[in-house]
C-alpha cells in the first residue's frame, strides 16, 4: 500500500477533476478543457502548498481549511450586502423577503435579520447611493460588546 501525499490530496480536493455525467461527454471540447484546467489548478496548488511547507513550515491542510473559512466568510458578507441592497436600495419597492430567501437559501425570518446598518452603509459606499428612507432595525442595536 502506498503512502498518501497530503499536498496532492489537498490539491485534488480543492480542484476536483470533472467526471462525465453521461457517456460521450468526455469527448466534448468544453469538458476536455475543464479537465485540463482542473489538472493545471491541481498541479499549481500542489506546488504552492509544497513551497509554503518548505519555506514557512505551513501545514497544507490547515492552510487550505483557513482559506476555505475566509472564502466562506467573504461569501456570507456578500450575501448580507446583496440582501441589504435588495431590501434597502431598490426603488420603488424592495425585493420581497420570499424572493430573497429563496435565492439565498434562507428562511424569510433569516433574510429579515441577515443584515444590519453596517452592511447597508457598506453597500451605500460601494454603489455611491443612498438607502430608502426606511431602514430595517439593526440586529446589533441594543447588544453590548464583550
Amino acid at each position: 500500500m502506498s503512502r498518501r501525499d497530503i499536498f496532492t490530496d489537498v490539491a485534488a480536493i480543492l480542484h476536483p477533476i470533472p467526471q462525465p455525467s453521461r457517456p460521450g461527454d468526455e469527448d466534448h471540447e468544453g469538458f476536455l478543457e475543464g479537465r485540463h484546467q482542473a489538472t493545471e489548478e491541481q498541479r499549481q496548488t500542489e506546488e504552492n502548498l509544497r513551497l509554503a511547507w518548505e519555506e514557512g513550515d505551513q501545514d497544507p491542510l490547515i492552510a487550505a481549511l483557513a482559506a476555505a473559512r475566509r472564502a466562506k466568510e467573504d461569501a456570507e458578507r456578500r450575501i448580507r450586502e446583496l440582501i441589504a441592497y435588495g431590501r434597502e436600495f431598490v426603488q420603488p419597492r424592495p425585493y420581497t423577503l420570499g424572493d430573497l430567501a429563496a435565492a439565498a437559501g434562507m428562511s424569510i425570518s433569516g433574510v429579515r435579520t441577515a443584515y444590519g446598518h453596517r452592511d447597508v452603509d457598506t453597500v451605500a459606499e460601494s454603489i455611491g447611493g443612498k438607502p430608502r428612507e426606511w431602514r430595517a432595525p439593526d440586529p446589533d442595536d441594543g447588544k453590548t460588546s464583550a
